[in-house]
């Protein structure tokens, strides 16, 4: 998972797979030592950053000699891994890796009838998409109840231009034309006022499409659903260009758009990316079906 997702903090990687912070530390402390992992902590203005953590030379061996790999071949530099700590886009990794960890710990609540069966990072979406679009997640979202929903993500920290953010839908609309396939693109914001401009925007870019049930757009801000304000699947995503309920949870966005097919759980779970000559491990469950782009999804 750190290494299909550059960086993890230490809270995140809590939430992937330990039942505490303490014991989450207590391992994370062993495989930094075993050089497994590397870490660093970012400098902040007050107070202390948490501890981030990349892939080390003996984690990519290790990765290496489970898929049979001459580890020279594998896509792993340190110096690479590292030099995020020193990333214009260290906040954007780990803001967008924040979201996904947040539905995971959600799901493994003993009581919970939810689960994430697919997360693909910015570089696997980019191998994939990139010749047309760039989204900085793909994820899908099985709930028991209201059944599967995929989307790609847009994580936006409000440092580009609005119109630069709502001309990315052409791209999308591209995509969904040259796939045949219908994905819903989900912006979250960083406040209320940003989420207003953008929806403007947006809402004008989505009209000038040829055909925008192609490009299902809906759109959310970090204080949108308090007290849970950095839970994805919590009723905060706003479709466009509205919707009479009101903001829906991640698993209630099927209602917003009933002519999308649907959706398998688990027919786009995390495989190999092409060209990376790594099978990161689905979050969950632990299996690895094939890639395929089919009439149900990716």
């Amino acid at each position: 998972m750190v290494h299909e997702h550059k960086v993890l903090t230490t809270h995140q990687i809590a939430q992937i797979g330990w039942p505490s912070v303490r014991s989450a530390n207590l391992r994370l402390l062993q495989l930094y030592r075993w050089r497994i992992l590397d870490r660093f902590q970012p400098f902040t203005v007050s107070g202390s950053a948490p501890m981030h953590y990349v892939l080390d030379t003996a984690g990519a061996a290790i990765l290496a000699a489970e898929d049979g790999l001459d580890p020279r071949k594998l896509a792993y530099r340190h110096h690479t891994a590292i030099g995020i700590a020193h990333s214009r886009q260290l906040a954007h990794t780990t803001g967008t890796n924040g979201l996904f960890t947040t539905l995971i710990a959600r799901a493994r609540h003993p009581a919970a009838q939810e689960r994430l069966t697919a997360w693909w990072s910015e570089t696997r979406c980019t191998s994939i998409f990139g010749d047309i679009v760039r989204p900085d997640a793909y994820g899908r979202w099985h709930d028991q109840q209201a059944g599967t929903t995929e989307w790609f993500l847009e994580y936006d920290r409000g440092t580009e231009p609005l119109t630069k953010l709502a001309g990315k839908l052409g791209r999308y609309h591209q995509l969904a034309r040259a796939s045949a396939i219908t994905t819903p693109v989900l912006f979250w914001l960083p406040s209320a006022a940003r989420e207003s401009g953008a929806r403007t925007a947006l809402a004008a870019a989505h009209q000038s499409l040829d055909d925008p049930t192609l490009v299902p757009v809906a759109t959310t801000h970090t204080n949108a659903a308090p007290p849970n304000n950095g839970d994805p699947a919590a009723p905060r995503w706003l479709p466009l260009p509205g919707s009479q309920s009101g903001r829906l949870p991640l698993a209630g966005l099927t209602r917003a758009w009933p002519h999308l097919p649907p959706v398998s759980p688990t027919s786009a779970q995390n495989t190999a990316t092409p060209g990376s000559g790594l099978r990161p491990p689905p979050p969950m469950p632990p299996n690895r079906p094939s890639l395929a782009a089919t009439s149900e999804g990716w």
